[in-house]
């Protein structure tokens, strides 16, 4: 198939073609965007050659969606732009302008994933590079949209609050995805946001591109599906473009610019493509399309359209035009030939090194107010970061006016102001997108997801999105982010599932991020703090589970004791770092959350039985405090991990594959909450960790 469309282009370049003039194009301007063309066209089919030679691993190619250069083109190299895996020419045109490296070879070097590659350091082919505004991404289903919308929102908003922006104030952000990632929810729940944002008033500069091919893989887009869907929607302007038609394409998308960079609303520009040379190397598009329809499409080729533009304009003669093609052709196969061998990153530590951040950050000691319950301390803990960080924004659903559902965030809408505390839409997805647009724009974002059932359909936003950014751009971009989430059991009187989850697993895979877990208000405030200083500091991505049931408890033992209150000096957290209840010598109970203070209460009603227990409330999940477990077990020799998740994919399971990779050989014992979800009402009491079977595993495990 890429011998076909070559040589068709070569037989066909001299035919004449309806457009005779470059409309608001000079001839320099033309010529500049069609070496961006046949840049990467001839990308595309130096890909296809080095997979033939099992040289190189990516082969999703730009044919048929060169008319990007135009876009590219229409805007600036400031303008932050978020692209999908079609965008070879815009990349190209957007190298062009701003210099530097030379973007050919930048890219055969991801064709081969070389260690040299300037963009991800050789761990994915991905478009991107920080001097350009290129933020890379991996997506193929539009799910950087909403991160698109959180960087449109944050230019606008750290100018607000005068806080550095990588980008200038009045940045066009600009995303790009194709017709049938205009279907997926990450897709609409961008769009809606970006409109809802609009209707109230608040300035969203973006500009998304929908690069029309017709095609998902192999399933067709109804015809007029996209400007269906999308041109009469209130507060989302419409411009529709023949991508072909570099002229038309350019000069709609100069208006689409001009209007999004005056107006600061949404725009939506909707370019008709062609794919050519199927979905990817691997395709064997005859196997759902027919020859017809294929070869049909050769005659909409954007770079043979725009030949034959400048050759009847008079630009060029068909000779000249079939020169720059071959001369292209060999530039691009001379590089290719080049770094066919180039070395590729050669130990898991290299593969690694932008996730090594996340090893240890450090809060400064602070003060708590006296007898702080731990939804006090957690709001005093973020007051503290607000004044300290001018940067840090705090968001999500019924965080601001109300002070969220639990009172959490009470009073600190009027501390800090509504440019800084304000509420969301009702959208998991947009809210972690805007927290992952704004870490990336220079703001320190504090996003609330509601409940932990509410992040599953949206969790991708923080494996996809937040946690890959350092990685696949080999630490040129940081992503700075808290996400606090209310979880786990064992709240009474209200909700089941939805409001009672204990399923972290979710989180607890995903390479490089932080999850912390306090149980009492005086780490809840120390741990909050080091994660703000690891954001800052090191871009981290933290993630915050707050125990609900534990965010007003005031008694450990007994009614009236106010045990588990908390106030005064509270010392510096360390990330990766447990705290040690006891110096009990019969058993070591290792633990988190809801399992501190029922562990302690265990350990009282074990010592009236003569047993000395000491407690270990392990306080952070990723990483785990492996060293403190592995020291804490090996004084007693004789652990019982106490673990409220869920028993399959729980957080028992690394604790004890950590004590067993570590050569701990003394006794060992897990208690986990059943695989279910949680019931209403008692009946979760049947599947949910308590102090009684807590204490009869222990006795079982002792003797």
């Amino acid at each position: 198939m890429a011998e076909a469309i070559d040589e068709y282009f070569l037989e066909h370049v001299g035919a004449r073609s309806s457009r005779r003039s470059l409309g608001s194009l000079t001839p320099e301007r033309a010529l500049e965007l069609f070496d961006a063309q046949l840049g990467s066209r001839h990308l595309d089919l130096a890909a296809r050659w080095l997979r033939s030679e099992s040289k190189g691993y990516y082969t999703i190619g730009s044919s048929g969606h060169e008319g990007n250069a135009a876009v590219a083109g229409a805007l600036g190299v400031t303008d932050p732009a978020l692209l999908h895996y079609r965008s070879g020419a815009f990349f190209l045109e957007r190298a062009r302008q701003g210099g530097g490296s030379d973007p050919i070879r930048d890219v055969l070097l991801g064709l081969v994933a070389a260690v040299d590659e300037p963009i991800s350091g050789g761990r994915h082919k991905v478009f991107g590079r920080a001097d350009l505004a290129v933020i890379p991404q991996t997506s193929t289903i539009a799910s950087h949209l909403p991160r698109a919308v959180g960087v449109a929102f944050s230019t606008i908003r750290a100018r607000k609050l005068g806080v550095p922006c990588p980008w200038p104030g009045d940045a066009v952000t600009v995303c790009s995805f194709g017709d049938a990632s205009a279907n997926h929810s990450t897709a609409l729940g961008a769009l809606n946001t970006a409109v809802h944002s609009a209707y109230q008033g608040v300035p969203l500069p973006i500009l998304f591109v929908c690069e029309d091919n017709g095609l998902g893989i192999s399933v067709p887009t109804p015809a007029g599906w996209i400007a269906s869907n999308f041109s009469s929607r209130p507060g989302l302007d419409y411009v529709h473009a023949d991508g072909s038609d570099l002229v038309d394409t350019y000069e709609k998308s100069i208006a689409a610019v001009d209007r999004v960079r005056r107006r600061g609303r949404p725009v939506f520009l909707h370019i008709d493509t062609v794919r050519l040379m199927g979905h990817a190397g691997s395709d064997v598009e005859s196997s759902y399309r027919s020859r017809r329809d294929i070869t049909a499409d050769y005659a909409r080729d954007p770079v043979l359209q725009t030949a034959r533009t400048l050759i009847d304009s008079g630009v060029l003669t068909a000779s000249d035009a079939v020169a720059l093609y071959e001369e292209k052709r060999a530039e691009v196969m001379d590089m290719a030939r080049d770094v066919a061998d180039a070395s590729q990153l050669a130990t898991a530590d290299a593969v690694m090194a932008p996730l090594a951040y996340r090893a240890v950050a450090s809060s400064d000691a602070i003060d708590l107010p006296a007898e702080s319950t731990l939804a006090q301390a957690i709001n005093a803990s973020l007051r503290r970061i607000l004044d300290r960080y001018p940067q840090a924004v705090l968001f999500g659903e019924d965080v601001a006016r109300k002070g969220g559902v639990y009172g959490v965030t009470r009073g600190l809408l009027s501390a800090a102001g509504s440019v800084r505390v304000f509420d969301t839409v009702l959208d998991e997805q947009s809210i972690l997108g805007l927290a992952a647009g704004a870490g990336v724009s220079g703001l320190l974002p504090i996003a609330e997801i509601q409940y932990l059932a509410y992040l599953h359909n949206a969790a991708d936003q923080i494996r996809g999105e937040a946690a890959t950014l350092q990685f696949f751009s080999n630490g040129q971009y940081r992503n700075p982010m808290i996400v606090r989430i209310a979880g786990y059991g064992y709240q009474k009187g209200f909700g089941g599932h939805f409001h009672n989850d204990n399923a972290v697993a979710a989180l607890r895979d995903i390479p490089g991020i932080v999850v912390a877990s306090p149980a009492r208000g005086d780490d809840a405030a120390a741990m909050l703090d080091a994660c703000a200083s690891a954001a800052v500091e090191q871009g981290a991505v933290c993630v915050f589970l707050e125990p609900i049931a534990l965010y007003h408890t005031r008694d450990l033992y007994d009614d009236g004791d106010d045990g588990w209150l908390s106030g005064g000096r509270v010392e510096a957290a360390t990330i990766g770092r447990a705290r040690v209840y006891g110096e009990g010598g019969d058993l070591t109970i290792i633990t988190f959350g809801n399992g501190v203070p029922m562990s302690l209460r265990v350990a009282q009603r074990l010592s009236q039985q003569g047993v000395h227990a000491r407690v270990v409330d392990m306080r952070w999940l990723a990483p785990l405090p492996v060293d403190d477990v592995v020291a804490q077990a090996s004084a007693t020799s004789c652990v019982l991990v106490v673990d409220e998740t869920r028993r399959s994919g729980g957080v028992g399971e690394g604790v004890i594959a950590a004590l067993v990779d570590a050569g701990y050989t003394g006794k060992l014992a897990r208690i986990a909450s059943e695989d279910s979800f949680i019931p209403l009402g008692d009946a979760a009491l049947h599947v949910l960790v308590s102090e009684d079977r807590i204490v009869d595993a222990a006795v079982s495990v002792l003797s």
